[in-house]
């Protein structure tokens, strides 16, 4: 049976993979993502004839580097799965990261609402023998931009919980007020597509 390791810091990943199994450790290795994201989109082959970004691609080329961090530093890498991840909240073509302050998680959230958006999470499973990656797409349906909706983004915005979420919300938490409907997998969503990556595990033992 492979040890698991989780490449992530992340309380909602670590919470995501123990709905499969609770025997994983974890480690996080020093993955500078915006250093990795600029220079995926300034790669012109990353990008389409209309010059958008291939945010599948990115998804999984950041995922893949936050669990290649942590393998390459194991002093044994035998019998051992590393498991990364990453999401992206995706709208015009901007990638929405984690807000700097409370004015860019207010400007982020307000330019999210009345509007549907991507949220891409991206996996990678790397063990001694193989490399396996994948992508899933959900897209969320913000509530309109009326007054009720502006006095929510405020309120959110008063508390800890945008400030290290990509796009500024956590759908698991005071930001489900913000969100209409989804289209997709909630879990994804959180940050960890649950069912297909049980699917992969299994398939990476192989």
């Amino acid at each position: 049976m492979n040890r698991i390791i989780l490449a992530s810091g992340s309380p909602r990943r670590k919470e995501l993979l123990g709905l499969i199994t609770t025997d994983f450790s974890i480690s996080v290795a020093d993955v500078d993502e915006r250093d990795i994201e600029e220079k995926f989109i300034n790669n012109p082959q990353n990008l389409n004839s209309a010059g958008e970004v291939n945010k599948i691609k990115l998804a999984e080329t950041l995922a893949t580097a936050k669990a290649k961090a942590v393998f390459d530093l194991l002093p044994n890498q035998d019998d051992i799965v590393v498991i990364g991840s990453d999401t992206s909240v995706i709208i015009d073509n901007e990638i929405l990261g984690k807000p700097v302050d409370k004015d860019d998680a207010i400007r982020m959230l307000t330019k999210l609402s009345g509007r549907k958006h991507s949220v891409v999470t991206g996996v990678a499973l790397i063990s001694k023998k193989k490399t396996i990656s994948f992508t899933n797409e959900s897209f969320v349906y913000f509530n309109s931009l009326d007054d009720w909706q502006q006095n929510l983004i405020k309120e959110y915005c008063e508390t800890s919980e945008p400030y290290d979420k990509a796009g500024a919300y956590g759908i698991q938490g005071g930001g489900a007020l913000l969100v209409e409907r989804i289209d997709g997998d909630f879990f994804s969503i959180m940050g960890l597509p649950v069912a297909e990556l049980a699917r992969e595990l299994e398939r990476i033992r192989l």
